[in-house]
């Protein structure tokens, strides 16, 4: 009574706080107590009682724990469900009343909006527990939007969202998981003791995927975006992605009982020139509803074996399918142009920190893709671990419950159930344009891969799964039963899928020897970028630069910011210099010009870590933004900009998605620290590196990194510049550590020019920090206009003549980056004219520019020595990739060594002082003013 009471309270002040069962029980009966008037009579002629309003009380309670807790007692494991807790929540007599009281309560008195005709309050209760603890359940609870909450009930207690499929479509519907058991099966029997990582267990998946891409077709979403690891990926390119089953055989090359060959017209093994493992390999396909000409573009991304990375990979494809790039200001964005889906594992949804920045990105105002599907391939066990060590939650799902994410929990030995989960998944997303989840929950009929033995370390699952029939054989006897197929029909299916395979199989070529078909390196990956045009007229120059100083009419800037940037007005007349930042606006506001769209993010990416670049201004007064290259009026192409959350790999994953479904896109990441770039190491060594190699994945990404010593410590000095020239090989990017304004410039202007091209590659750049307001690094409005991109520089400030006598000079300085800028502050100190010496700045790493380095040295007969200087560790840094090339330089009698730091654990040491001392014994020792103390 208590509860009644204060829920009456709360309808008095407001009749739309209470739920809406209680709403019609208080509109019909009025107060909860005896009252002088007569009460409305229910539809069972009965006026309640004060016992009957406690027992309404109950029931109610009972109604709110079905919708909350119907989950935790759905019939949702085919298998292992042996482990779950039990619960009370939905048993009436947890609440004081019984069956037979429930009997006597009108159905409309708990649950007004039913839809079927129900006699009575337990027929209710028990209705709706088929709808919130079938073999499908839901958790919606968490998600506070009332709208999208009431939108999901309804859905759920009218059992709208259901598909009822005919008599002929449930036939198909068997044959279908007939086709992809059988095709696991015939793999399982032809190539003997081979990885596959089979779907068995999880064989819905197929169908599920079918049935949303044949919503996405009929509603003429333009591409489908599909991600997800090993486990039944061939089963997806096979019968998702149409991919031939010849070609897959082929893939299975080193069975010991038939060497393969593809088939006449297949494509080649290999998509790059080094290939991947078969399970790896994404693919597209086309995709028509009926007559109709539209079709939509299916692609499964590529994806090693760090399963989650792939997520924010797909979410960029999503997003850059979505944007509409042509026109000046920021990209347009289309929700319905494109439709993510991530099928995820169990253990590595709760697992993988990457899954969660991912998430976080789903209602970014740089990131948001519209929604995205989620489908949790739920198999009960990680490779070896047991549910119980591989996470503290009760689901591997409820990581999704802090994104407001809805939660479908559906048996994968129900495949009407698992049809029905994916129809109101893909509802939702197309209504709210918010992340859906489903949690397939099947099980995992074999080991991690066929080779493993599982009953060692789970015995009791799989002594269940032994024992446990197929998929199409559960909804084989049950259409069987139904009288939907005939006595045979089921065997009939099977020998048809089976022969379909074995025809296929035996009608391929046979060879005695087989050679892969690895491609060679496409000839644009051979060629170097100096061909590439960069420089831009003055006075095209002069005018995007005015234009960038212009504001909206009423703008109100921040006076201090505006008096600096005004400052850049007359940076390209004769006599002044272009700094970093103003430099970077040039090349940016010169590509729109040129039609190529820019997207640009990255942490505080918008003002710039080392507040230099200011490319988003605040009005003081309304707080609206304003950004310049907006004002670009020549502008063919949009221009993005956006603070990217606190992550790394899950936004470098997501640009470098962007940049490769959107080549023609300059897509530029920035790291607030260069280090910061370790958070994001998969990425780069999975994808960045050896995408292209791997899977002729094209992406022509900048990687902006800001690099230097400057006494700021470990963590905020190296970009790990080493750990990229390591994975330097094949073209498959440009490394460059660049000393000037201009250089940057011509690097930009390179990377778009190289958009969509043979030639196209990612570029990591090493970026300054204090240098970027160093005049040395500004360059004269020449540097822009008359010559490109250098991938070695004359070092200026070794000698005080006006010539250098080059038959002096025995040592050749070499070194990248700030180093240099330092050396050039000290000689200029110095009364030496540094005679026997000279310097030349390696701008770009990688490739190293060889042979223009030799041309070099021929220009000094008496050479006697090359010396690699460095602010980084011998250990770390250029020197141990570039200390084998400059050996092959050398001609008889001359030496190379090292100038730099000792090996070391850490980048640099943590107090400024020090880091002062050795930084002025490497300078000093570079230029042989003294041997210097021992830094040690």
């Amino acid at each position: 009574m208590g509860y009644i009471e204060e829920q009456y309270e709360r309808f008095q002040e407001d009749e739309n706080a209470v739920d809406a069962s209680m709403k019609e029980l208080f509109e019909k009966h009025g107060a909860p107590v005896e009252s002088e008037r007569p009460a409305a009579e229910s539809s069972g002629g009965n006026v309640p009682s004060a016992q009957d309003v406690s027992k309404i009380a109950a029931a109610l309670k009972l109604v709110e724990a079905i919708r909350r807790d119907g989950h935790l007692s759905a019939d949702i494991y085919a298998v292992g469900g042996f482990d779950r807790p039990d619960t009370e929540l939905l048993e009436p007599e947890t609440y004081g009343i019984s069956k037979e009281d429930l009997e006597q309560l009108p159905a409309e008195w708990i649950w007004p909006e039913a839809n079927v005709k129900l006699n009575n309050a337990w027929q209710a209760i028990e209705t709706l527990k088929e709808r919130y603890a079938g073999t499908l359940s839901f958790e919606y609870e968490h998600v506070h939007n009332e709208r999208e909450r009431s939108w999901l009930k309804e859905r759920i207690e009218s059992g709208s969202y259901s598909v009822n499929l005919s008599t002929e479509e449930r036939k198909q519907l068997l044959y279908r998981l007939i086709e992809v058991e059988n095709f696991e099966q015939f793999l399982g029997k032809t190539f003997v003791a081979q990885k596959r990582f089979s779907i068995e267990g999880m064989d819905a998946m197929v169908p599920m995927l079918d049935k949303i891409v044949q919503s996405a077709a009929v509603d003429h979403i333009q591409h489908v975006m599909l991600g997800m690891a090993h486990r039944g990926r061939l089963n997806v390119l096979a019968h998702v992605l149409g991919k031939p089953y010849e070609k897959i055989f082929s893939e299975f090359n080193h069975s010991p009982e038939k060497e393969l060959m593809p088939s006449e017209g297949s494509q080649g093994i290999n998509y790059g020139w080094t290939g991947d493992v078969k399970y790896h390999f994404g693919a597209k396909r086309e995709v028509k509803n009926g007559d109709d000409s539209h079709a939509t573009r299916v692609t499964l991304s590529h994806n090693p074996s760090h399963l989650e990375f792939v997520n924010p990979i797909v979410q960029g494809f999503t997003r850059a399918a979505q944007d509409y790039r042509e026109e000046r200001g920021n990209s347009v964005i289309d929700e319905d142009a494109a439709l993510g889906v991530l099928i995820h594992g169990d253990a590595a949804f709760i697992g993988e920190g990457v899954v969660a920045e991912t998430l976080n990105l789903s209602d970014l105002e740089g990131y948001r893709s519209g929604g995205t599907v989620h489908i949790i391939a739920n198999n009960l066990v990680g490779f070896t671990t047991n549910r119980k060590d591989g996470r503290s939650t009760r689901y591997a799902s409820d990581l999704a419950k802090g994104f407001e994410i809805p939660i479908m929990h559906v048996n994968a030995d129900d495949p009407e159930a698992c049809l029905s989960a994916i129809a109101l998944a893909y509802e939702y997303r197309q209504t709210f344009h918010k992340d859906v989840l489903i949690d397939l929950v099947g099980y995992r009929r074999y080991g991690h891969n066929e080779i493993d033995e599982p009953r060692a370390t789970q015995p009791r699952l799989y002594s269940e799964i032994d024992e446990h029939p197929t998929i199409a054989n559960v909804y084989g006897e049950n259409l069987l039963n139904q009288g939907v197929i005939q006595d045979g029909e089921l065997d009939e299916y099977k020998e048809k899928a089976t022969s379909n395979l074995r025809d296929i199989y035996n009608s391929m070529k046979e060879e005695e020897t087989y050679e892969p078909d690895v491609q060679g390196r496409p000839q644009g990956v051979e060629r170097s970028l100096e061909e590439f045009e960069t420089v831009v007229d003055l006075d095209r120059l002069k005018t995007l630069n005015k234009q960038m100083l212009e504001r909206p009419e009423g703008f109100n800037g921040f006076k201090k910011l505006e008096k600096i940037l005004n400052k850049r007005e007359n940076m390209l007349e004769e006599g002044n210099k272009v700094d970093w930042a103003t430099a970077e606006a040039l090349a940016f506001a010169s590509i729109l010009e040129e039609g190529q769209p820019i997207r640009v993010t990255g942490q505080d990416t918008e003002r710039g870590t080392f507040a230099h670049r200011h490319m988003v201004l605040h009005d003081v007064e309304t707080g609206e933004t304003y950004c310049p290259l907006h004002g670009i009026e020549q502008a063919k192409a949009s221009f993005d900009i956006f603070n990217s959350p606190l992550s790394e790999a899950g936004v470098l994953g997501f640009e470098y998605g962007y940049s490769v479904h959107s080549q023609e896109t300059l897509v530029v990441w920035e790291a607030q620290f260069g280090d910061f770039a370790n958070a994001g190491q998969v990425i780069f060594d999975q994808f960045v590196s050896s995408g292209r190699a791997k899977w002729n994945e094209q992406s022509n990404m900048v990687f902006l990194l800001p690099h230097g010593y400057e006494g700021q410590g470990p963590e905020h000095s190296s970009a790990r510049l080493e750990r990229f020239l390591q994975m330097s090989a094949e073209n498959n990017w440009t490394v460059a550590n660049v000393t000037s304004a201009a250089q940057y410039f011509h690097l930009l202007r390179r990377q778009s020019a190289i958009s969509c091209k043979e030639e196209e590659r990612p570029l990591v750049l090493m970026t300054p920090k204090s240098l970027l307001r160093n005049q040395r690094v500004a360059s004269e409005a020449k540097e822009f206009t008359d010559s490109g991109f250098h991938p070695l520089v004359r070092q200026p400030g070794l000698t005080k003549t006006k010539k250098k006598d080059k038959s002096k000079v025995k040592t050749l300085l070499l070194g990248s980056g700030k180093i240099m800028v330092d050396i050039e502050d000290r000689t200029e100190q110095e009364e030496s004219s540094f005679e026997t010496i000279d310097a030349v700045r390696v701008e770009q790493i990688y490739p190293f520019p060889d042979q223009k380095l030799k041309e070099i040295m021929k220009e000094y007969p008496n050479l006697k020595e090359l010396v690699w200087v460095q602010e980084e560790p011998q250990n770390m840094g250029s020197w141990y990739f570039v200390e084998g090339i400059l050996y092959n330089l050398l001609e008889e009698g001359q030496i190379h060594r090292y100038v730099g730091r000792p090996h070391r654990a850490s980048p640099s040491v943590g107090e400024p002082n020090i880091h002062k001392t050795e930084q002025n014994r490497i300078i000093k020792e570079a230029l042989q003013i003294s041997k210097g103390g021992n830094s040690q």
